[in-house]
């Protein structure tokens, strides 16, 4: 098979691009080595800049019409009381709140809209293992199937294909590696409308606990020191519920839930960034360039903003077949700002705050920063903007607005 462009990994960023180039006319296969989006735990935070995006596509009340619940702050809870630390209602913005909605409808959504249009093809069940090279150049992938290997050849490769990317490893690019002082355990429990609703923080001696309203559920982010799982299981299955009781009392009679480990995934939270996002024919975003940490839920929105910049960028170059190395670097130096100031956030609060919280032996209050913002609420735009616009919001270019050919 041949094509314009052949993007590895059906996620947000690469169901995004695929959109916005395929509207510019251009030819894209999206390569996805799993047969559906049918994947828990995924990032689900959408975020206000990412939903401008999608009013731009036209895709506004179609995403309003996905099952959602919508948040406008986040609450933490500390042995010295509850605190307000962002309010996102401050933002002068066309959605001041965070969307949580299941990925694979998000997914899917995307893909029903860019199969609309004759120049896509959603390859499902094909995974990426390795790179045809031509001359030094990135020429195109092969990709395993059940029914043997297949070689998809493309003037250009945009790897999209998340922290784990094959296409990174084969390319051998460098990261530059920042640690972080925590992993995540991501499990759900039943929710009842007694249970409050939106967004809460819950602080204990050496862990964390953020539970996201997810309507009929809470979807739980238990937050332990890095390394730390193994000591979690050895503790045993009711320590651990008798955990998330004490961290969030309400579930006390619902943390049976969890049955089994089995219940509980596992994100071993990684923060780094390529030194180069790019070789001859190939591209990477979103993750695969960038691995966030989940502090703010920002990874989903960085990697749209990203396609969005990439498409503007590239369909230019692509439809007059004249992209080469320089295009591509312009995509890096013009998201590398965003990316850089974005972890540099993630990494004081890991500092300043995640990794404090975690060490703690004994009962936690607020720290003095976290007084300050729920005494003085004007402050709680500044965290709301951070996370939710981001530091360069990106724009749909004209020839991609609008919806399908009808």
């Amino acid at each position: 098979m041949q094509t314009e462009v052949c993007i590895v990994g059906g996620g947000p960023a690469g169901l995004v691009l695929a959109l916005l180039l395929v509207r510019h006319g251009i030819g894209v296969a999206v390569l996805e080595k799993h047969e559906d989006f049918l994947r828990d735990f995924r990032g689900d935070t959408v975020h206000p800049s990412t939903l401008d995006v999608m009013d731009e596509l036209g895709l506004g009340d179609r995403i309003r019409e996905l099952p959602h619940r919508q948040v406008d702050g986040l609450r933490v809870a500390f042995a010295d009381g509850t605190y307000q630390m962002v309010d996102f209602t401050r933002l002068e913005v066309a959605h001041p709140y965070l969307m949580f909605l299941p990925q694979w409808d998000f997914l899917e959504m995307l893909a029903r809209e860019a199969e609309a249009h004759p120049s896509f093809t959603l390859l499902r069940s094909h995974e990426v293992v390795d790179l045809v090279r031509e001359e030094g150049a990135v020429q195109g992938v092969v990709a395993r199937t059940a029914e043997g290997t297949v070689e998809v050849g493309a003037r250009l490769t945009v790897a999209a294909d998340g922290r784990d990317s094959i296409v990174r490893g084969k390319l051998g690019l460098r990261r530059r590696e920042f640690g972080a002082p925590m992993d995540v355990l991501w499990f759900r429990v039943s929710r009842r409308p007694a249970d409050g609703e939106g967004l809460d923080m819950h602080v204990g001696p050496g862990r964390l606990l953020l539970a996201i309203d997810r309507g009929e559920y809470w979807q739980i982010a238990y937050v332990i020191p890095k390394g730390g799982y193994e000591r979690v299981v050895a503790a045993g299955l009711d320590g651990f519920r008798e955990s998330v009781a004490r961290l969030f009392p309400v579930l006390v009679d619902r943390v049976g839930e969890i049955g089994e480990w089995e219940d509980v995934k596992v994100l071993t939270v990684q923060l780094d960034r390529l030194r180069r996002w790019h070789a001859p024919g190939a591209l990477l975003i979103g993750d695969a360039a960038h691995a966030m940490s989940p502090v703010g839920g920002v990874g989903v929105n960085l990697a749209v903003q990203d396609a969005v910049a990439t498409a503007r960028l590239l369909a230019d170059p692509l439809r007059a077949r004249q992209l080469d190395e320089d295009a591509l670097a312009r995509v890096q130096a013009r998201r590398a700002f965003p990316t850089a100031g974005t972890q540099l956030m993630q990494r004081f609060v890991q500092r300043a705050l995640v990794g404090r919280l975690l060490a703690a032996d004994g009962p936690v209050t607020a720290p003095l920063a976290v007084k300050l913002l729920a005494k003085v609420p004007a402050l709680q735009e500044l965290p709301a903007r951070l996370v939710g616009v981001g530091l360069r919001p990106e724009r749909v270019g004209p020839t991609a607005l609008g919806s399908a050919p009808g």
